[in-house]
C-alpha cells in the first residue's frame, strides 16, 4: 500500500515546489546511483562550460516523477533512457534499432511535450536478468530461456517500475515463458543486489552497467530472445530552457559519446563498491576525457 501512494504523494510534493529560477538551472535525477552520477556530471559540466549557477535536485523516485517535474517546470534537465522513454512515457511498442527508437524518442518529445532529446551520451543500459554467480554455474544457464526451466521454485525480485512498464515483467514473462510460484517482490532498486547476496530472492530485474555485478560474482543472463529495447542515455531538456539558455545546448553536445559502457561501469562501482564521494568520481571522469 506504501508503494501504490508512493508516486501520487511524490507528485503532490513536486507540483507544490517553486518554479525553476529563470537565472540558473536546474537538475534532476531518478533514485539510483548511476542516474545522481549522471545528474552531477551534467551538473559539473554545465557549471563549467554554461557558467550558469547549477541546482541539484536528486533522487526524484523513478521515470514517471522526473517526467512530470520537467513538464511542470520544476527541473529543467535530467538523463533519461531511450527505451524507458518510448514504452514507459510514450506507451509505444519496443524496438532493437537504436537509431529508430532515438529518433522516434525525439520526435515524440518534442511534438508532445516541448523537450528537446539531446544526442546520446555513449552507452547502453539495458535491463538485465541476474542471478548469483554459483547458480549459473551449477545450473549450467547462460541465457534467459535456459533459465525458465529453473524459474518456478525461485523467488523474483524486481523494482516497482519494471514491474508496472510495457517492457517490464509482463512481456518478459510472456515472450520467456516465465513461472514463479509466489509472486515477485517488490523492492527498491537499491535493495534488489543487497536481496540477491542474501538469498531472500533468486532473481532480479538489475541494469546491464551496475558496477556491483562483476564486483559480487553475479550473473547477467543473456537476453537471447532480444526482448528489450536499446536504453541509449540521453539528456532530456526544456525547449525553452534551451531557448532562455542556448549555451546549455553548446555545452551538451561536448558530452555526447563520451560515456562507454565501462566507462559507466567503473563509475558506477566507484560510488557502490568503493564507497568513494560522487562529486569526486565525476571530476575525475571529466578531466580524464579532458571535459573538465
Amino acid at each position: 500500500m506504501i508503494r501504490t501512494l508512493f508516486i501520487p504523494v511524490c507528485c503532490a510534493i513536486l507540483l507544490s515546489c517553486g518554479g525553476v529560477h529563470k537565472n540558473r538551472i536546474v537538475v534532476g535525477s531518478k533514485n539510483f546511483t548511476e542516474q545522481v552520477i549522471l545528474g552531477e556530471l551534467l551538473a559539473q559540466h554545465l557549471e563549467a562550460h554554461a557558467h550558469l549557477p547549477v541546482d541539484r535536485r536528486f533522487y526524484l523516485a523513478g521515470t514517471y516523477i522526473c517526467h512530470q517535474a520537467i513538464l511542470a517546470g520544476r527541473i529543467d534537465l535530467y538523463v533519461e533512457y531511450t527505451g524507458t522513454a518510448l514504452a514507459a512515457i510514450l506507451k509505444q511498442s519496443p524496438s532493437n534499432d537504436s537509431f529508430q527508437v532515438y529518433e522516434q524518442v525525439k520526435g515524440e518529445y518534442a511534438r508532445r511535450f516541448q523537450l528537446a532529446v539531446e544526442e546520446p551520451l555513449g552507452f547502453n543500459n539495458t535491463f538485465a536478468l541476474v542471478v548469483r554467480g554459483p547458480d549459473a554455474r551449477r545450473l549450467h544457464i547462460r541465457t534467459i530461456s535456459q533459465a525458465a526451466r529453473f524459474t518456478p521454485p525461485w523467488q523474483a525480485g524486481f523494482g516497482y517500475e519494471f514491474m508496472e512498464r510495457q517492457d517490464g515483467y509482463q512481456g518478459l514473462v510472456r515472450t520467456y515463458g516465465l513461472r514463479f510460484e509466489a509472486p515477485p517482490r517488490i523492492m527498491d532498486l537499491g535493495l534488489l543486489y543487497r536481496a540477491l547476496l542474501e538469498k531472500q530472492v533468486d532473481l532480479v530485474a538489475g541494469n546491464s552497467t551496475d558496477g556491483l555485478i562483476a564486483a559480487h560474482d553475479l550473473a547477467v543472463l543473456e537476453d537471447d530472445q532480444h526482448y528489450f529495447p536499446p536504453y541509449q542515455a540521453v539528456p532530456i531538456v526544456r525547449q525553452d530552457t534551451l531557448t532562455r539558455h542556448p549555451e546549455v545546448e553548446t555545452a551538451l553536445e561536448q558530452l555526447a559519446g563520451k560515456i562507454s559502457d565501462e566507462d559507466m561501469r567503473h563509475m558506477n562501482y566507484s560510488v557502490d563498491g568503493e564507497h568513494r564521494d560522487i562529486q569526486e568520481v565525476v571530476r575525475n571522469f571529466l578531466r580524464s576525457k579532458h571535459l573538465d
